[in-house]
């Protein structure tokens, strides 16, 4: 990553976009899309066109359009949640989660993470709907050996796109004090950044993955605790990007932080309700180094119809 030539403006040093055209040999290098959600609570409708700040915005249908027409665009594409799929609309009160399941499966997205609310139909209900999912739930510092989701989350997944090697993994907010402890029973939460570094670890130096990934439900600013994402990304290592989530935070575009070695971090998230799809494309050079990134190209679900 310290080889990454991050775009900003000269004169402020802000995030910017790249286009095509200013990449100098771009033909022979390996283009990747990330795209990504956070925080849809059971979102399948469109809001309302009477309602106060989201009038006829959002929807599953629109999302999965948006998704077909980027991946008939590009080759390489990820498409990737970061937690809180549940909870916050009749659906899920009426279905469980298995609908926000199936529509997800039927987007193809490649991997997610659990969010607190993902534990509010209690580790059995999260069970009976995992069945609809066609996709892994990535979990690296819930321990689930005590419950009935031992073995049914995955701490880490690696994708190959092309000729890069992606690796990506999941870490959720604490849950004592934020969810009943009936719901998610004997899970024990483990440091998510002590998790994160040794999960990170193994997927930079030990599987050779070129971008290393964080799904991270702890929030874009600390609430319950000292935990955010920014805290998370000054104390790492090996991370890449993360994919942050819980504070329903819209990000214009994502921010860089450096670890602990100095070297960058991005840190994006989407607000919540599936009104944004987030993506940031990774351009990488023969050798499989993330050379240059580019951003910012938000898509809002409802910008077709």
């Amino acid at each position: 990553m310290d080889r990454r030539r991050f775009l900003t403006t000269v004169a402020t040093g802000t995030l910017g976009i790249i286009s095509l055209s200013s990449l100098k040999d771009k033909e022979k290098m390996q283009k990747i899309t990330i795209l990504h959600t956070n925080d849809t609570h059971s979102h399948i409708d469109p809001f309302p066109e009477n309602h106060r700040k989201y009038p006829n915005k959002g929807g599953v249908g629109r999302r999965k359009r948006l998704i077909e027409k980027i991946r008939s665009e590009e080759e390489q594409v990820l498409l990737l949640d970061s937690g809180d799929i549940f909870q916050g609309t009749p659906y899920f009160n009426m279905y469980g989660g298995e609908l926000e399941m199936k529509v997800m499966s039927a987007m193809k997205y490649d991997a997610a993470t659990m969010g607190n609310h993902d534990f509010d139909g209690g580790i059995d209900g999260f069970i009976r709907a995992m069945p609809h999912a066609t996709f892994p739930f990535l979990c690296a510092n819930y321990n689930f050996d005590n419950t009935e989701l031992k073995n049914k989350t995955i701490p880490f997944k690696v994708f190959q796109k092309g000729g890069v090697k992606i690796g990506v993994f999941g870490v959720g907010v604490e849950l004592d004090g934020l969810v009943p402890k009936h719901l998610y029973k004997d899970t024990v939460y483990q440091n998510p950044v002590e998790k994160a570094n040794e999960t990170a670890n193994i997927l930079k130096n030990e599987l050779g993955c070129n971008l290393v990934v964080c799904l991270s439900h702890l929030g874009n600013v600390a609430r319950l605790n000292d935990m955010s994402d920014k805290v998370l990304a000054a104390e790492s290592k090996n991370i890449d990007l993360i994919i942050g989530a819980h504070t329903h935070t819209f990000m214009d575009k994502p921010e860089m932080h450096k670890n602990k070695e100095g070297k960058s971090v991005l840190v994006n998230q989407v607000g919540w309700a599936g009104l944004i799809l987030g993506r940031v494309d990774f351009y990488f050079d023969r050798k499989g180094n993330p050379d240059v990134w580019a951003s910012n190209w938000m898509h809002t679900t409802y910008d077709i119809a």
